[in-house]
């Protein structure tokens, strides 16, 4: 039997996700960003995917080299699988037109783990019906190299992205089974169209997700109130629609919530899904003080 899915997790929250997927972000906003996602998919679903992420990227000038510079951590668990990428992102910026484009790769290590010890979802069977990609009452691990391409283009109202994760394709293998992390591809963007009160934006995006197996498409309109709060809806081509809403607490401090409504035939077996992001952003350049000297000729 044959089974395809995509490997990636999703997020209902993808315009924070960018670095994940894309190392051409790397830098974009000019400042050090953090963003934080926990995402438990499927509640009341025994063994739902659960998600917690970790981005970090600022934009620095070594020598002169307008660079970005990203980490990101992730941690991907469903049923007794766990999945856990480490990835440093550099992107090369350049200007262009009105914003800034940004060339970038990525490499890390992955690390992929089946525990089925004492799991109450396998149960010793007669081995004919074992399935042999699952070690019965056992575990087993392996970590390999992971890389990543992306181009992002980034204007004060606009952004567009494409990029593509493990490029490599690394094989690994469990019990008798082999497989390898597939290669997905990503295209973003976004634009914040000013509305007739210019206390408010409307801010639409989308991402398309395919592995070239599988596809996926999301939507996202949101409405955001003097850049400080924000709140909208998303579709995805999975059958969910999704509220989400967020708020600006500080001058630097970001917090927004989402909820998958699912409308498959899931619905009757789950409660939906949460999804909680923090996000920080820091500027650290400083104006320059002005140089004082004693002699009134270099004034």
């Amino acid at each position: 039997m044959f089974l395809k899915a995509q490997q990636d997790p999703q997020y209902s929250q993808n315009m924070f996700t960018h670095l994940l997927t894309n190392p051409g972000y790397a830098g974009s906003n000019d400042n050090i960003t953090v963003y934080a996602l926990n995402r438990t998919q499927w509640t009341g679903f025994e063994g739902g995917p659960m998600v917690t992420t970790l981005n970090m990227d600022a934009a620095i000038n070594p020598f002169n080299i307008p660079l970005g510079i990203g980490v990101s951590l992730q941690n991907d668990e469903l049923g007794f699988n766990k999945d856990i990428l480490l990835n440093l992102s550099v992107a090369y910026k350049q200007p262009l037109g009105e914003g800034n484009l940004g060339i970038g790769v990525k490499w890390g290590v992955a690390n992929t783990s089946i525990n089925t010890g004492g799991s109450e979802w396998i149960t010793p069977v007669d081995p004919v019906e074992n399935d042999i990609a699952i070690p019965v009452d056992g575990s087993e691990d392996m970590s390999f190299m992971d890389f990543g391409f992306g181009i992002f283009y980034k204007t004060q109202d606009l952004y567009l992205g494409i990029s593509s994760t493990h490029i490599n394709q690394p094989e690994f293998s469990f019990n008798q089974s082999k497989t390898r992390l597939t290669r997905h591809y990503y295209i973003t963007a976004g634009y914040n169209l000013p509305l007739n009160n210019p206390l408010f934006e409307f801010k639409p995006g989308l991402m398309v997700q395919s592995d070239g197996k599988n596809s996926q498409l999301g939507f996202h309109g949101l409405i955001e109130y003097n850049k400080k709060i924000w709140g909208g809806v998303s579709l995805r081509t999975d059958y969910a629609i999704i509220g989400i809403f967020g708020i600006e607490l500080f001058k630097w401090v970001k917090v927004s919530y989402s909820y998958d409504f699912v409308v498959s035939g899931m619905k009757e077996y789950n409660n939906g899904s949460h999804e909680i992001m923090m996000g920080f952003s820091f500027d650290v350049k400083k104006d320059k003080t002005p140089e004082r000297y004693k002699s009134i000729r270099f004034l």
